[in-house]
């Protein structure tokens, strides 16, 4: 497997195969949420669609970054999610990485969204669907978010059937300047553990995957049987 790690500025033809990695938070919001119920993500493409789709559609779930806004139900937060109840719910959410960088491969064939927390699942199906080339989307910081780097190339190195010791990746990722500033809650919006969340190691067993679905982008897991 040939893999690249690109920012989202460095993208430009759509990739065969793309892995779109925001550890904090995005993709591990994304995750919690399927762990506890939803049934698929839409990813909103700017600040005014996430609520205005949440108009259209009362019953669905709006998570954004930041702090709380009218039309919006949460912030982007593994912490809040875990006390939810999102059943059978369809989630609609905006980041100011993690989306944007899913919606910027949003053609590509294949499109993943990961994190630590989906990290050997995402490996496995990438060992099942593809031996080529898979760009690996670090979204954080123009491209050189520590945090999303280390489990880019964690996820490389494993699907590639590498026998790969983790604790070096969750160590960078836990080193890094989101880290710090989600321990010392800077971020607003997300409790303090929130960092702690995000790298959890193969929390989940199942991967996410997006494709478009009436000129939507939806993000829906994957499992094996």
């Amino acid at each position: 497997m040939d893999a690249r790690f690109l920012g989202i500025a460095e993208l430009s033809a759509a990739p065969s195969v793309a892995v779109v990695v925001d550890v904090m938070r995005a993709c591990t919001v994304a995750a919690w949420a399927f762990a506890r119920g939803t049934e698929k993500i839409v990813l909103a493409g700017s600040l005014d669609e996430a609520p205005a789709l949440k108009s259209r559609h009362p019953d669905w779930v709006a998570l954004k970054d930041g702090a709380p806004a009218p039309g919006v139900d949460a912030v982007n937060s593994p912490g809040q999610l875990r006390s939810r109840d999102p059943s059978g719910r369809t989630v609609v959410q905006k980041t100011t990485a993690g989306t944007v960088g899913a919606l910027a491969v949003k053609d590509a064939p294949l499109v993943l969204c990961a994190g630590f927390v989906v990290a050997e699942a995402t490996a496995r199906l990438l060992r099942q669907r593809t031996g080529g080339d898979v760009t690996f989307v670090v979204t954080g910081e123009d491209g050189r978010a520590e945090e999303d780097l280390a489990c880019a190339q964690y996820i490389a190195r494993r699907a590639a059937g590498e026998a790969v010791d983790a604790e070096p990746f969750l160590r960078r990722a836990g080193d890094s300047r989101a880290a710090a500033e989600l321990a010392r809650g800077c971020a607003r919006g997300p409790t303090p553990r929130t960092w702690r969340y995000c790298l959890e190691l193969d929390r989940f067993s199942f991967a996410i995957v997006a494709t478009q679905e009436d000129s939507l982008v939806m993000l829906r897991p994957h499992t094996f049987t």
